[in-house]
């Protein structure tokens, strides 16, 4: 079967992320979007609770005030959203006004378009008024600015400690049992097949490379893709016809290939993963298949290999190190990309699959150097 993805398909200047300071919060972020509805909602519903006689009441109050709450807070979360993909173009104070500017004109916005409604001036007939305005106006960007300081210091929390702390340990996980069993296959080389050696150092100096990156660092696609066809090229001097590898590609185009980002090393892990764990317990020959598809602006990659779900007790369990290394991609998805991002695992007919879904977010292009 030819290979759908050649390793020379795409020039070696991909596209590299230079994102600037962002403190505006990501609207489109499910996360985000859920959090923020979440504290909204529990405000209005105890500023009625603390004012209404009764349950009842407070229920009927806190139904008709969503009419006018949760218009304003979604139309708010999408123009934040817009903000947030040109954030980098302003100064840290702005970004942080625009904040709280922005719930306060949609409230204004939307008071003004069911202004119209009867139903909405019978039960909002304290917003009629100037002043009633003014005052939704002020409330929308107290939570706006609120909001966008929580967001701030939870991004805080979690970059640059926490997140690098917990993205080397994955990494330092990773490098020895690849690195090791890369330099052996190697060394085996060098007398019987120098050339094949030297092109086989040269794949693990890249590798190497990578492995040192900061482990915050993003890159694309079609980086990640050449770096596992390196990392395969090692492993299959060491396991030779036993390891066989097989791409697809569904409903993803070259273009999407090349300026989809994604966080350095985590498609090798997963690959590294099935050939640990599927082709070295082999005698036979084994397949790892490869599977990249795009739909509805989601990536996904699912790598399935050969699985015995049995012990040497016979008693079914996957293997500790296994579940090591996909929990701590799975904690790493989630910490780059909240709840947006999933990674499953499931095992079918003697095979193991891994399943990881995450958003489609264009790399920024690199400008071209002045001459």
């Amino acid at each position: 079967m030819p290979d759908p993805i050649p390793s020379d398909q795409f020039a070696d200047s991909a596209p590299t992320q230079q994102p600037g300071a962002q403190v505006i919060p990501d609207g489109c972020n499910l996360g985000v979007v859920f959090r923020a509805l979440i504290v909204v909602n529990l405000a209005v519903m105890a500023a009625i609770l603390l004012r209404s006689d009764g349950l009842i009441a407070a229920i009927n109050s806190f139904v008709e005030s969503a009419m006018l709450v949760e218009p304003a807070c979604f139309l708010s979360l999408s123009l934040l959203c817009g903000l947030h993909r040109i954030a980098h173009r302003f100064p840290l104070a702005m970004q942080r006004l625009l904040c709280a500017l922005a719930p306060a004109l949609v409230t204004v916005a939307v008071i003004w378009l069911l202004s119209g409604f009867d139903w909405f001036l019978n039960g909002f007939s304290h917003l009629s008024a100037g002043g009633g305005v003014l005052r939704a106006a002020l409330v929308a960007a107290l939570f706006g600015i609120g909001l966008q300081h929580y967001f701030e210091l939870r991004a805080r929390a979690f970059s640059p400690v926490l997140v690098e702390a917990r993205l080397q340990a994955l990494q330092a996980r990773i490098r020895p049992h690849f690195l090791f069993n890369s330099l052996n296959a190697v060394l085996s080389l060098i007398r019987s097949e120098p050339r094949r050696a030297e092109a086989a150092l040269e794949d693990l100096a890249d590798l190497i490379r990578v492995l040192m990156r900061d482990g915050r660092a993003m890159t694309t696609l079609e980086k990640e893709i050449r770096l596992c066809r390196q990392y395969l090229s090692i492993e299959k001097i060491r396991l030779g016809d036993r390891l066989r590898v097989q791409w697809e590609r569904e409903g993803i185009s070259d273009e999407v290939v090349y300026r989809a980002q994604i966080p350095t090393l985590l498609l090798q892990p997963l690959i590294e993963n099935a050939v640990h764990y599927g082709v070295e317990p082999s005698t036979e020959p084994a397949l790892i298949q490869i599977k990249l598809s795009h739909s509805l602006e989601r990536i996904e990659i699912v790598i399935t290999n050969p699985y015995n779900p049995y012990s040497g007790k016979g008693v079914a369990a996957l293997p500790e190190g296994n579940q090591m290394a996909l929990e701590n991609i799975r904690e790493r998805l989630a910490l780059l990309y909240d709840v947006e991002a999933q990674l499953t695992t499931s095992t079918t007919l003697g095979q193991f699959q891994v399943r990881a879904s995450f958003p489609y977010v264009k790399a920024v292009l690199a400008k071209p150097a002045q001459a």
